[in-house]
C-alpha cells in the first residue's frame, strides 16, 4: 500500500521536524487572529482599539524586517526563529494571564502586540531562507506547497477551533493555547541541524557593516527584473486588493449578505480554493513557472470586483475559491523561485525587502480603503481596486525574465550557490552573493 506521507516528509527528516512545528504554530496563529479582537472587546475596547491592535502587530514589519533579513543572512536562521518563537510564547502567555486574571487593559495588549510583531519581523526572513538548508533544490516546490497547504487549511480549521476555545475558555484561554503552539514550534526548531551556510556570512559582518549588507541585498533585487517586478506586483496586491477583503468585504456583507454568516461562507470558499491551489502546486511541473505565477496573480487580483459584483453569496464564494487557487499557486511559485535563483547567502535579505514592500505597506491600504469608499462608495472603490491591480499583474507577463525564468537554476557557483542563468540575472553586479 502506497504511503500517504508525502515523499519530502519521508525523505527529508530535518524538514519534517520544521513542518510539524510550523504546522502547530500556524494553527495557533489562526486561533489568535480570531481571539485577539474578542480579547479587546471583552475588556471594554472599541472597534478603533481592535484596529489599533492590528496595526501594532504590522508596524514592526516596516521597522525591523530589513534588520531581520541581515541577521538571518549572518547568523543561523533556525536559531533566530527559535528566539522569535520563545519571545512570542512569552508574549501570548503573558497576554493570556492578564486576560484570565481580569487585569488586562488595551494599552497592555498594544505593547505586547508591538513586541509580538517585532519577533515576527525577524522570524519571516529567516523562515524563507531556512528551507533551502533543509531540503534539496529539487524538493523546494514540494516543501513550499506543503507549508502553503497547512496555512490554507488553517484558514478553514483555525476560526472554528478559535470559536470553540473562546466559547469554552474565553479569549485568554484561546491565547494560552496559541502560546503553547509557539513552545512546541521552538522545541522542534531546537532539534534542527541545517546544512552548512556560506562561510563568508556565518557570524561575520562584511565590509560596509549593516548598511553595506543591506545594499548588497538590494543589489540582488535590483539586478533581477523578475524579482523587483514581482515585488511591485505583490505590493499592489497587498496594498490595493487585500483591503477589499479585510475592510470593504465585511462592510458589504453587513449591509447586503446577512452579516457575519454570509461573510463566513465567502471566506470559507477562499480557504478551500487555497487548499486546492496548494495541492496543485505540489504536483505542478512547469518549465517556466513564473509565467504561470503572473497569470495566477492576475486572477487573484480580481477579488475586489468579485466581492462587489452584486452576485449571490454562493456565486461569490465559488469565484473566491478560484482566486484562492490562484493566490496559493502564485506564492508557492514565488517563494520557490527566490529560494532557487537567489544565492543562499543573500536570500533572507532579499525576502526581507519582499516582506517590507508587501506586509509592511499593507496598513496603508487598509487605512485608506475606508475613507476612499466613504467618498466614492463601496462598489466604485472595489471596481477601482480591480482596475489598478489586474493591469499591474498582467504587466508581469511583459517582463522577459518572468516569462523565461527556468524552474531550476541551470548552474552553480564554486560554492554551490544558485547563479547566473541568462534569464535570471539582468546585470553582472548580481553575481556577488554578499
Amino acid at each position: 500500500m502506497k504511503s500517504l506521507v508525502p515523499p519530502v516528509l519521508r525523505d527529508e527528516s530535518q524538514f519534517a521536524r520544521l513542518f510539524i512545528g510550523q504546522s502547530l504554530s500556524v494553527l495557533g496563529d489562526r486561533v489568535s487572529f480570531v481571539a485577539v479582537p474578542f480579547a479587546v472587546l471583552s475588556i471594554g475596547g472599541s472597534a478603533s482599539d481592535v484596529g489599533l491592535l492590528a496595526a501594532a502587530g504590522l508596524v514592526p514589519m516596516l521597522l525591523f524586517s530589513l534588520l531581520g533579513g541581515v541577521w538571518a543572512d549572518r547568523f543561523p536562521r533556525h536559531r533566530i526563529m527559535l528566539v522569535s518563537d520563545l519571545v512570542r510564547f512569552a508574549v501570548q502567555g503573558l497576554a493570556a494571564v492578564l486576560l484570565l486574571t481580569g487585569v488586562a487593559e488595551v494599552r497592555h495588549l498594544v505593547v505586547l502586540m508591538l513586541v509580538f510583531g517585532t519577533a515576527d519581523a525577524f522570524f519571516m526572513p529567516a523562515a524563507t531562507g531556512l528551507t533551502p538548508l533543509l531540503v534539496g533544490a529539487d524538493r523546494l516546490r514540494e516543501a513550499n506547497a506543503l507549508r502553503g497547504f497547512v496555512q490554507s487549511a488553517a484558514l478553514v480549521v483555525g476560526p472554528a477551533l478559535a470559536g470553540g476555545l473562546v466559547a469554552l475558555a474565553g479569549p485568554g484561554g484561546a491565547l494560552a493555547v496559541d502560546a503553547l503552539t509557539f513552545a512546541a514550534s521552538a522545541a522542534f526548531l531546537a532539534r534542527l541541524t541545517p546544512r552548512g551556510r556560506a562561510p563568508e556570512m556565518e557570524g561575520t559582518s562584511p565590509r560596509g557593516g549593516f548598511f553595506g549588507e543591506l545594499r548588497a541585498g538590494w543589489e540582488q533585487v535590483r539586478s533581477r527584473s523578475w524579482v523587483w517586478s514581482g515585488m511591485v506586483a505583490i505590493s499592489v496586491y497587498h496594498v490595493v486588493v487585500l483591503p477589499s477583503v479585510f475592510v470593504l468585504g465585511p462592510v458589504l456583507a453587513d449591509k447586503e449578505w446577512g452579516g457575519a454568516a454570509g461573510w463566513a461562507v465567502v471566506t470559507a470558499g477562499f480557504g478551500i480554493g487555497s487548499v486546492v491551489g496548494d495541492v496543485c502546486a505540489y504536483r505542478l511541473k512547469v518549465r517556466h513557472p513564473m509565467a504561470l505565477a503572473a497569470a495566477a496573480m492576475a486572477v487573484a487580483s480580481c477579488q475586489a470586483v468579485i466581492i462587489g459584483s452584486g452576485a449571490s453569496v454562493l456565486v461569490i464564494a465559488v469565484l473566491e475559491a478560484v482566486t484562492g487557487v490562484a493566490v496559493s499557486l502564485f506564492f508557492v511559485i514565488w517563494e520557490t523561485a527566490l529560494q532557487t535563483h537567489i544565492p543562499e547567502a543573500s536570500l533572507s535579505r532579499v525576502s526581507s525587502y519582499d516582506y517590507l514592500l508587501s506586509t509592511g505597506l499593507m496598513p496603508l491600504g487598509v487605512a485608506l480603503a475606508g475613507p476612499v469608499s466613504d467618498s466614492l462608495g463601496v462598489r466604485p472603490t472595489l471596481y477601482a481596486m480591480t482596475l489598478v491591480a489586474v493591469p499591474s499583474a498582467l504587466a508581469l507577463l511583459c517582463v522577459p525574465a518572468i516569462r523565461r525564468l527556468p524552474a531550476q537554476a541551470e548552474e552553480t557557483t564554486g560554492d554551490g550557490l544558485p547563479t547566473t542563468a541568462a534569464d535570471d540575472l539582468d546585470t553582472p553586479a548580481a553575481v556577488s552573493a554578499s
